[in-house]
């Protein structure tokens, strides 16, 4: 059986029989007025993090979600476009379509607002995507991508930005590994499935996202998530992972390469407003800037007393230099 058929088991079990304990989503549930999310839709959050953040949600955009779960990532989406058929999901597993296309019913007596009609369910594969070119304005899929080997990864990246308009977003949430993973656990297909053994190192992770043609990426969190151990596992050692939650854009790739933000902070503290004639960024004085690292690497080759550049936080929420 391949890795691909032993994910689809894993979910179609899931579907079938809500399974609490398969992913363990480290960010909390979005709290909005009105939005009352059913206890199933809880119970089937399979995922890492979270997808859904308001700031790419606005003017009724149309949204593509790979891999439907319990629909709770949906409904949240439905919630920000309200229109029929305003968000895509996608899932290759007729269970989960069903579970979801029966949430929504509850969802439905739950929220006034909702009709299950603001959700179109699609079987297709991420790697195909059933979508129209530049159709969509916001894609987004949650410890999805983390099942693919590496070059079925690249095959659904390109597909997001295939199926993405300009300037659209690609909001992703990963595990990621800064260890390398030993060749036994990248094999097992159970673990893949489970979106563990698949994780990449963050600027691997980052590296395959750019290479798909995004011109900017914004690390939006990171956060410890799971840990494989000898105890429990065919491994000599700890390994350590975290959650990361992405957002991609899909913007030119500028000559000197793509605006990666980590979370990093300029402060200039010298006696007049600082203008780089270089790179075009004015640095007013003791106004922290967010810069991306292109930026932050740049303005620390100027080797300058008054320009303080922070470390990667892993947490940026816009309003960047770019």
């Amino acid at each position: 059986m391949s890795y691909l058929e032993t994910t689809k088991d894993v979910y179609k079990k899931a579907a079938e029989n809500p399974d609490v304990g398969l992913c363990c989503t480290t960010t909390p549930i979005w709290q909005l007025p009105e939005l009352d999310i059913p206890n199933i839709m809880l119970e089937m959050n399979y995922g890492c993090g979270s997808t859904v953040n308001p700031r790419d949600l606005v003017n009724s955009p149309k949204i593509l979600y790979v891999g439907v779960g319990g629909g709770m990532e949906l409904l949240q989406f439905a919630y920000f476009s309200r229109q029929k058929g305003g968000v895509v999901g996608i899932d290759v597993v007729d269970e989960m379509l069903t579970a979801s296309k029966n949430n929504f019913k509850e969802a439905e007596e739950k929220n006034d607002w909702f009709k299950s009609d603001f959700v179109e369910l699609k079987k297709g594969d991420a790697l195909s995507l059933p979508v129209e070119n530049e159709s969509i304005d916001v894609a987004a899929q949650n410890c999805l991508f983390n099942i693919f080997t590496k070059e079925d990864l690249q095959l659904a990246l390109k597909e997001m930005y295939r199926v993405l308009k300009p300037h659209g977003r690609l909001v992703l949430s990963d595990p990621t590994c800064e260890t390398e993973m030993p060749e036994n656990l990248k094999a097992d297909e159970k673990l893949r499935a489970l979106c563990l053994s698949g994780a990449l190192s963050l600027d691997e992770y980052i590296k395959m996202i750019t290479d798909a043609g995004f011109g900017t990426v914004e690390i939006r969190a990171k956060r410890p998530y799971r840990i494989l151990s000898p105890n429990h596992y065919d491994t000599d050692k700890n390994i350590f992972i975290e959650s990361v939650e992405v957002c991609a854009i899909k913007d030119p790739v500028l000559p000197d390469g793509p605006c990666v933000f980590t979370g990093k902070t300029a402060v200039y503290y010298g006696d007049e407003a600082f203008y780089d004639d270089n790179a075009g960024h004015t640095l007013m004085q003791q106004m922290p800037l967010a810069i991306c690292d292109k930026t932050a690497k740049a303005l620390e080759s100027l080797n300058r007393e008054d320009i303080y550049i922070s470390e990667s936080t892993f947490f940026y929420d816009g309003g960047g230099c770019c």
